[in-house]
């Protein structure tokens, strides 16, 4: 469930800052079979990723995260 909402938020924000899958894994230093996993949410992304992934888009890592679920009662 967390990779399913880290791989939507990645996917929505490289597609916004106009990156294809083949660019943005290829300036991450990463395959695009990797990338594809974590934006499919089959592979949760390290923190290092992350970290890659959100300066490479210009946004801060809080921005890429998703948001927080309030917890059921």
């Amino acid at each position: 469930m967390e990779a399913e909402k880290w791989g939507r938020r990645i996917r929505a924000f490289r597609k916004l800052k106009g990156y294809t899958q083949e660019k943005l894994a290829k300036d991450l230093g990463v395959s695009v079979s990797i990338l594809g996993e974590v934006e499919r949410g089959n592979r949760l992304p390290s923190e290092q990723l992350i970290e890659k992934i959100a300066e490479r888009l210009n946004i801060s890592v809080e921005e890429l995260a998703p948001p927080r679920s309030e917890p059921r009662e």
